[in-house]
């Protein structure tokens, strides 16, 4: 397998592109340590490419991530093409889901969440810098020894408050 180093994003890229925007900022204003490998970034990809065309360079994209962020908007649980392919991608490859909840939810959003990440092995946090922070640092540092085989993970309230969320 090839070195892992990236995060990879998977959102509604046509209603919650604004967060995947907070997320670049946060990178570079807040100097959070990780990287992000753009799935939306289609720029090398043309425009009338196939569905397998683009699936294909995704999924090369997906054998250098490391962990995934799932941005979880209104209309996430209801996108198939892609998304949905994402996150099968992520559970197969056996790559650590941070599920983001940009409603502020700080675990499982039954109504949300796609139902495929629903009881698996998973964090579900708020959308907030310093928790996804801490999830990609302990959750997916941890995943394969601590958290591979436990389903919808969260952080307790007290992580929270002593990241002053």
């Amino acid at each position: 397998m090839s070195y892992r180093n990236k995060t990879y994003v998977i959102f509604d890229g046509d209603n919650d592109m604004w967060a995947y925007a907070y997320m670049l900022g946060w990178k570079n204003n807040e100097h959070i340590e990780f990287d992000f490998y753009n799935a939306h970034d289609l720029k090398k990809i043309a425009a009338d490419a196939s569905e397998q065309t683009v699936k294909r360079i995704l999924k090369e994209r997906l054998n250098n991530t490391k962990q995934a962020i799932v941005v979880v908007g209104e209309a996430t649980k209801n996108l198939y093409r892609f998304v949905r392919w994402e996150i099968e991608s992520c559970q197969t490859m056996g790559i650590p889901i941070v599920v983001a909840n940009l409603n502020g939810k700080r675990q499982l959003d039954e109504v949300l969440c796609p139902p495929l990440i629903r009881g698996t092995a998973a964090i579900h946090v708020a959308f907030k810098a310093k928790i996804i922070q801490k999830a990609l640092d302990e959750f997916c540092e941890n995943y394969a020894a601590k958290y591979k085989y436990g389903a919808d993970w969260r952080f307790e309230d007290n992580v929270y408050k002593s990241l002053g969320l």
